[in-house]
């Protein structure tokens, strides 16, 4: 594939006018709402297809999320995109200034398997909202998903504002080669890195959504039974193949031991006795994976779970006691279904544990103490940070998403989408009469300095 001409073909289109217009933009998240809505039983589809997806499931974190997304952005784009009125220093009088959002031009949006649709399009609805046309490149790992949507997303969106490369690294190598007005790249740190490299290049801004080990702290006290049904949710969605899943349990003093059978129940509550019969559980997206997985059941008690099937890349939603923070378990993003459970003596030593880690993508604390939340909001730093319930921040449309650190650069969602795919511009207007800037123009003598003092 030209890489060049498929980028040349959508900078025509920017550079024409064309997505200036609220009305285009608009028009395109208006097409991209009716995709998700009129192709819905063929997303539903693929999305089984690649990951044993059920269709609640689908809907609610994938095909409603980003109709929910839009529809956000649809209510308030006009408002968002409204230039700003600044205050202009009285030294500047007359003067008047204001804040624009514009456009960058053409994005590069490179999507993860996991959740195919969602941190494709929702991404993408944030890229057509600030004015922009988008390449994509979703993962080859979730390839039914891909194709689906590199068939739909030019018939309804138009190859003038959107182009889809399918393919695996020679694919994302070529186009990291092309100039691009920005980069947003969803997946991992080690990816993250070299599309860094590529977009320093060409001086290219990028948007980092990685990952990391998002600990879930559960304090003495808690209703462990409500904790444990939070937690196993958050954890099992998706078969664990989430990036704010909760990595692991950090739990304080006696409540590692009293927490292991609420979650074993919740488990069996959400599943079954046998979740691999269960319609609501999916399944590991490649072999590959499942092999990188299957090998770190081995540290720990397990507590739940434990049981795997290669030829259905199963994994049974498993619980692990007694890890040794060394373990591999615990010393890297585990992207699966397996929850570890490793235990501190008090708050003052899980936030040390938190802190001598890399900064995680999200943190989950379970506690009833105020305390608590002051001293973990003051004294940790991660991407976000929820009290009594994991991932579900994602569904606050006017909080920013992203991560610090190894957890990502940048942040999106909302209003936070047009800031991420926009350039904010300053822009200042002074009158050339009356000239009242006179007064900063050499040379000085006493009464000038003693007025720009003044002033200034």
């Amino acid at each position: 594939m030209e890489y060049d001409k498929v980028v040349a073909t959508l900078r025509e289109t920017y550079a024409a006018g064309r997505t200036r217009p609220l009305s285009w933009r608009y028009d395109k998240l208006r097409a991209l709402r009716a995709l998700l809505t009129e192709q819905s039983a063929t997303l539903y589809g693929a999305l089984d297809a690649d990951l044993g997806k059920n269709a609640t499931e689908a809907y609610t974190t994938e095909i409603g999320f980003v109709i929910a997304e839009i529809d956000h952005i649809l209510k308030h784009l006009r408002e968002w995109t409204r230039p700003r009125r600044i205050a202009v220093p009285a030294f500047l009088k007359p003067a008047g200034g204001r804040v624009i959002r514009e456009p960058l031009g053409v994005v590069l949006i490179i999507s993860p398997w996991n959740y195919p649709v969602q941190l494709t399009l929702a991404p993408l609805a944030g890229a057509l909202a600030a004015g922009n046309c988008a390449v994509l490149k979703p993962s080859e790992i979730s390839a039914r998903t891909s194709a689906v949507l590199a068939e739909l997303l030019p018939e309804y969106l138009g190859d003038d504002t959107v182009a889809v490369v399918q393919g695996g690294v020679p694919e994302t190598t070529g186009l990291l080669e092309q100039r691009f007005d920005q980069i947003f790249y969803t997946g991992n740190g080690a990816v993250g890195r070299i599309v860094m490299a590529a977009a320093a290049k060409h001086l290219t801004p990028v948007v980092l959504e990685l990952g990391g080990k998002s600990p879930a702290l559960v304090e003495p006290g808690v209703d462990l039974t409500g904790t444990a049904r939070r937690i196993v949710w958050g954890k099992f969605l998706n078969a664990g193949q989430t990036c704010v899943a909760p990595d692991y349990v950090l739990a304080i003093g006696d409540t590692a031991q009293a927490l292991e059978q609420p979650l074993a129940d919740a488990i069996t509550e959400m599943y079954g006795e046998n979740p691999a019969t269960s319609p609501d559980y999916g399944r590991i997206v490649s072999t590959k994976h499942f092999d990188r997985l299957v090998a770190l059941l081995g540290d720990g008690r397990t507590v739940a779970g434990g049981r795997y099937d290669r030829a259905a890349r199963y994994i049974a939603p498993t619980v692990v006691a007694d890890v040794d923070p060394a373990a591999p378990v615990m010393t890297e993003e585990i992207f699966g279904p397996i929850l570890p459970i490793v235990s501190v003596p008090d708050l003052d030593a899980a936030i040390a544990f938190i802190n001598e880690r890399d900064k995680p993508l999200a943190l989950y604390a379970f506690t009833d103490r105020d305390e608590t939340k002051r001293r973990l909001t003051a004294w940790t730093s991660s991407g976000g940070l929820c009290f009594g319930i994991p991932a579900a921040h994602l569904a606050v449309p006017g909080l920013p998403f992203g991560g610090v650190g190894e957890s990502g650069l940048g942040r999106y969602h909302g209003e936070h989408s047009i800031d991420a795919f926009s350039h904010t511009k300053a822009v200042l207007d002074k009158p050339l009469a009356p000239d009242t800037w006179r007064v900063a123009y050499p040379p000085f003598n006493r009464v000038k300095r003693a007025v720009l003092r003044r002033l200034i």
